[in-house]
């Protein structure tokens, strides 16, 4: 059953789904499981241009943008046993598609409403959908207020202006009326510190094979175990945005499986969360395998655990642990293991370890970050090269020369005391997809800034004056060029003050009106 029932699937999207959505097997579920998937949409399915989601898209922290070419699908899976149906067990799911990332605030709601549903009928999924349709836009920085079933959710989206590392708190607020709200403290993150657990003491190790794009399996006993351990991955570079495929539950039915496990060429840079067994003879051939038993919160601490060879992987009966030969570029940190130990001796809540082991990731990943930023923004053309009547002046040319030599007066030593190898890792992270689609994005962003900058020197000079001495030609085309400018700010979204574009439109119609009438009428009537 679909819900609401003119939602379009195509066949391949429908089957990637109905495989997606129950465990494997051998998981053995029994009672309710949570997790999610995530998968590639058909080509073909027009992509909604304009689509409102796009402006909320805009004011999103990189990591949480939508990415056009995949769907989430949010889990909820029940086996119970049942004398009376032929199998034995009632088995069903109740699956939430969204192209948001929105894990915890999905979670928290099909936690309301699964249990209900499978006791009830599709009649509830029509009074579901309706309390959805109440919803008001997911616009970033406002506190959202999300009726669910008789309860309010009330969250707030991050913004991109929000510092790196921070959750502006949502009060629970006691209303006057009868319902009941529930504050929700994160919409996309996950526990990671009962991800990680299983793997403490190689946190470092798998952030750099992270933010490198290294092909990554994790193998878990259970979806929810392989999902929330891949999300904790993608998540731990945060706020740079991990730009492979990543899939937190992957079954031998998807349809990337072929291209995924081939062994005609190299492991693709891709996140994989399987459960299956035969993963492990399908994937014996990747670099990077994390082996996970059944995520417990630890009474005691961990003891030391070597990396093992890839060789010993021979079966998923294989002992919890990371299997790989990559030798890190960095040195260990001792202090966050000691930290973390010290938490777990003194009985510390998860959430309080959780936020330890996030500040420890965002500090490491902001300490490699800076000095690419600091370099990049050193290839911006002076205001001075900006002139109203020239082209904006182009970026300068990305030289990882230039950028190395940055390194030993402004590189990571500035904000971290990890020792190591700095210039190896930024060597190969350059050479990664992370680093292309960063840098893609700092590109576009500075492009458009020169745009706007170009802008506001055109909108600073008297074009009414330089008109008047131009042929009507040339003045007729310095009027299409500044329409198909206006045009291009409003499409791209350019950063520029609303002030600026009205005096623009201002200039416009003063040199229109100078015209003669007929040149007038065309160009009032010309959009473009």
């Amino acid at each position: 059953v679909i819900y609401p029932p003119h939602s379009k699937l195509t066949d391949k999207e429908k089957t990637n789904i109905c495989y997606l959505s129950f465990p494997d097997s051998n998981s053995g579920c029994l009672g309710d499981t949570q997790f999610c998937f995530r998968f590639r949409r058909s080509h073909g399915r027009k992509v909604s241009l304009c689509c409102f989601l796009d402006q909320l898209d805009r004011d999103l922290p990189i990591y949480l943008k939508k990415d056009p070419a995949y769907y989430y699908g949010y889990v909820y899976f029940r086996q119970v046993r049942d004398k009376s149906l032929k199998r034995g067990y009632f088995q069903k799911s109740l699956v939430l598609i969204s192209k948001l990332p929105y894990v915890h605030l999905f979670r928290t709601m099909l936690k309301q409403i699964a249990p209900e549903y499978f006791e009830k009928s599709e009649a509830f999924l029509e009074a579901v959908c309706s309390d959805v349709d109440r919803w008001p836009p997911p616009a970033p920085g406002k506190i959202l207020h999300l009726p669910i079933m008789g309860i309010i959710m009330k969250l707030r989206i991050p913004t991109y202006r929000d510092k790196p590392g921070t959750t502006p708190i949502v009060q629970n607020m006691h209303q006057a009326d009868a319902q009941i709200s529930m504050a929700l403290p994160t919409v996309h993150e996950v526990d990671l510190f009962r991800c990680f657990c299983p793997v403490f003491f190689h946190i470092q190790m798998l952030w750099e094979l992270v933010l490198l794009g290294e092909p990554l399996v994790v193998m878990a006993p259970s979806p929810s175990e392989s999902s929330e351990t891949v999300l904790a991955l993608v998540s731990c570079i945060s706020p740079l945005k991990y730009c492979s495929d990543f899939r937190p539950y992957f079954t031998i039915h998807d349809s990337e499986f072929k291209e995924y496990t081939t062994r005609t060429q190299a492991p693709p840079s891709v996140i994989l969360g399987v459960t299956n067994p035969f993963f492990a003879k399908t994937l014996q051939h990747w670099p990077h395998i994390i082996r996970i038993g059944d995520i417990k919160l630890p009474g005691e601490v961990p003891k030391q655990v070597k990396v093992k060879k890839l060789k010993n992987l021979k079966t998923l009966d294989s002992k919890p642990g990371v299997y790989t030969s990559y030798k890190p570029y960095l040195n260990k940190d001792e202090e966050i293991v000691k930290q973390l130990q010290k938490g777990v001796q003194q009985k510390r809540p998860t959430e309080a370890q959780s936020v330890i082991l996030r500040r420890y990731f965002l500090e490491l990943t902001e300490s490699f970050i800076i000095p690419l930023e600091r370099y990049v923004a050193s290839l911006m053309p002076l205001q001075k090269c900006i002139s109203p009547w020239k082209s904006p002046p182009q970026l300068r040319q990305f030289s990882q020369d230039d950028f190395m030599k940055t390194l030993e007066k402004a590189g990571p030593q500035l904000t971290s005391g990890l020792k190591g190898d700095w210039i190896g890792l930024y060597r190969h992270f350059l050479k990664s997809p992370n680093f292309d689609g960063w840098f893609r994005s700092r590109q576009k962003e500075m492009t458009q800034k020169l745009e706007a900058l170009h802008l506001e020197a055109l909108c600073n000079e008297n074009l009414l004056f330089w008109s008047q001495k131009h042929s009507e030609v040339e003045t007729v085309d310095l009027v299409l060029k500044l329409k198909n400018k206006l045009l291009q700010a409003d499409r791209e979204q350019l950063p520029v003050k609303t002030e600026t574009l009205k005096k623009l439109q201002t200039h416009i119609n003063d040199i229109i009106l100078a015209l003669p009438d007929d040149l007038q009428d065309i160009l009032l009537k010309t959009g473009t």
